[in-house]
């Protein structure tokens, strides 16, 4: 049965998660017709560049979510605040461990090239902004640069590890120690 839909927004998460199981290149067009239930009549209609298109926006909503959840936040609130939410947004969106990032997998296989500035640009705003965080929250900025590259780092790799073990325990354990070394660099140098 083909499933009715009447936004464009509403269409983004579900081809997303097509290419979170399957991959730029293993995201068919049929593929993604058959997992969604949607037409390729209605496929089209929202993205008439097809799957290049798709992809471009997926990559950009994805982003916005980041933006407006960790990004922004880390960048402007308070930072012991602004961090701990931070590793709880990191959980959730990730669904523990469940969920790959899209945008890592984009970074990993052919697919980087085609989308290399937003790709580039997200985990360079990603470690930027928790830098500036942990700046702000009284870490020298040397440290403060390593530890936001190894959280965004420990993430990813946690992602690709639980998923490539089927252990989701691994991403919570990451997170956790993550999260407990950011505290302790914020406790010293503050």
């Amino acid at each position: 049965m083909v499933r009715t839909v009447f936004e464009k927004q509403d269409v983004i998460p579900l081809v997303a998660e097509v290419f979170r199981e399957l991959g730029y290149e293993g995201a068919s067009m049929s593929a993604i017709t058959a997992r969604t239930r949607l037409s390729k009549g209605s496929l089209y209609h929202f993205f008439p560049g097809g799957k290049e298109e798709m992809a471009a926006e997926i990559l950009a909503h994805v982003d916005g979510w980041f933006v407006t959840e960790m990004f922004v936040p880390l960048e402007q609130d308070e930072p012991r605040a602004a961090i701990a939410q931070m590793w709880e947004a990191t959980d959730a969106y990730f669904r523990s461990g469940r969920r790959v990032c899209l945008i890592g997998a984009f970074a990993l296989d052919e697919t980087r090239d085609r989308f290399a500035a937003p790709i580039r640009l997200y985990f360079q705003r990603w470690i930027k902004a928790l830098e500036g965080a942990l700046v702000r929250g009284g870490v020298e900025t040397a440290r403060a640069r390593l530890l936001a590259e190894e959280a965004v780092v420990g993430i990813q790799g946690a992602l690709t590890l639980a998923r490539a073990l089927n252990d989701d325990g691994i991403f919570g354990r990451t997170l956790a120690q993550l999260q407990a070394r950011t505290e302790a660099s914020l406790s010293l140098d503050h």
